[in-house]
């Protein structure tokens, strides 16, 4: 099935089947009793489509919990209780259909890559409105935030999605405020989370909501991720750069900018390239790309600053080669646009080459 050879495998199994269990030896599983076990029912609904890791990853969390002393039972459902396949082509099967269960502590909808493109399938929209009238909350993962916001759940509330899809999220839902740097978001007993890692993210918190930061932080340690990740989704997004303006006047600039970010582009400046007032020069920019030309001017200097970065230059080299007046210029406008150091960011994005080396 496109490459990918289909299995055929019960509820809960599949997702241990496609899971990762990367657990220390040093790490002990909690004596039973430890925690309050009081069985907290989670049922995750899946369809044709759907993200397998949007799946897995919170199940495994949810499972890795379980070891510690929690007592999360997880189903598979499917709107209309058929076994689904995923977006890889795996078939996964599951435990039966929405309507045949009973009300759950925690729903979970995983996305697809489908929906933020076409409509959500009114069955679908239904198989979330349904139990999610009497669970305890629920929760979507990436773009399941779209299923939400079909069933009418996400209306009037905070959310978010992956980064790519939380314009057309905000289109398609216009009373939901949507927060796209957020890696999750609660409103209310409503949660949404970002890309598909940040599933993973948002179960830990849903852990630590039921049993506390100490259980919490031994799943985060035995699974090897972050209890909690620093700065938003912006540090994972594309370079800001979008469509060249309309007008010639303005293309010019912005061309000049974009050539050579190291030169002198007060507003002054600019504004004598066109042979125009600054605030003249300032309207085009509000006009057409939103924004006055000092941040349009630091929008490409930290696009080209990431880009260096990503290509092992330190920190002090990128401020210089993309325009910053100084490192620590530089380093305000990583804290304000990805809430972390340029550094960390580094860390994290910089290509792998030099760690493995040697």
């Amino acid at each position: 099935m496109n490459g990918v050879h289909a299995f055929r495998v019960a509820g809960p199994a599949a997702v241990r089947a496609a899971g990762v269990r990367p657990v220390s030896a040093r790490i002990r599983p909690r004596r039973a009793g430890a925690v309050n076990a009081a069985p907290h029912h989670v049922a995750i609904l899946v369809y044709d489509g759907v993200t397998l890791l949007d799946v897995a990853g919170p199940a495994e969390v949810f499972k890795e919990a379980n070891r510690f002393g929690a007592g999360y039972r997880i189903v598979l459902l499917s709107p209309s209780g058929a076994a689904v396949t995923s977006s890889l082509g795996v078939r996964i099967g599951v435990d039966g259909a929405v309507s045949a269960e009973p009300a759950f502590g925690t729903l979970l909808v995983a996305g697809s890559d489908l929906y933020p493109r076409a409509r959500v399938p009114g069955d679908l929209a239904d198989a979330a409105r349904i139990p999610a009238a009497v669970a305890g909350r629920v929760v979507s993962i990436c773009t399941g935030a779209f299923v939400l916001a079909a069933a009418g759940l996400l209306d009037g509330k905070r959310a978010t999605t992956h980064w790519r899809a939380a314009h057309e999220l905000a289109a398609r839902c216009p009373t939901c405020r949507v927060e796209p740097d957020a890696i999750y978001v609660r409103d209310g007993t409503t949660y949404t989370s970002a890309g598909v890692t940040a599933g993973i993210d948002l179960a830990l918190a849903l852990v630590e909501e039921d049993h506390g930061p100490g259980l919490a932080r031994d799943v985060a340690r035995a699974l090897v991720v972050y209890m909690q990740r620093a700065g938003g989704q912006s540090q994972f997004s594309a370079p800001l750069q979008g469509p060249p303006p309309r007008s010639a006047a303005l293309r010019k600039i912005t061309d000049l900018v974009t050539a050579n970010p190291r030169e002198d582009h007060s507003l002054g400046e600019l504004a004598k390239h066109l042979n125009v007032s600054t605030r003249h020069l300032t309207r085009l920019f509000r006009d057409e790309l939103s924004m006055p030309p000092a941040r349009y001017v630091e929008n490409i200097r930290f696009d080209l600053a990431r880009a260096l970065l990503d290509q092992g230059h330190t920190a002090t080299q990128a401020a210089t080669l993309a325009g910053f007046p100084s490192y620590e210029s530089m380093r305000r406008v990583f804290a304000r646009k990805l809430s972390i150091s340029p550094a960390a960011y580094q860390r994290r994005f910089s290509t792998a080459r030099r760690a493995n080396a040697g």
